[in-house]
């Protein structure tokens, strides 16, 4: 079993480009490379920063384990009613 599944979320840190200020963001998992130590997935956060605008809700990632913060499961998360 990888160690991040399909469908989990995972917490990454954004350093900005200009003022080196960190951005945490969420990215749904779609797969998980435990050899290479990687992740990818797709951002389910709206950045607040602009990053140069290679970040938006949706953009495509490929994350290294050494940059999450954090990990849930989707069942981690309370229902929005």
């Amino acid at each position: 079993m990888p160690t991040y599944e399909k469908g989990d979320y995972i917490k990454v840190e954004f350093p900005a480009e200009l003022t080196g200020i960190s951005e945490w963001m969420w990215v749904r998992v779609s797969h998980c490379d435990d050899e290479k130590r990687l992740v990818f997935g797709v951002l389910d956060s709206i950045p607040l920063d602009e990053h140069g605008n290679k970040l938006g809700l949706g953009t495509q990632l490929a994350i290294s384990f050494d940059k999450i913060r954090e990990h849930k499961k989707p069942s981690d998360f309370e229902p929005l009613n």
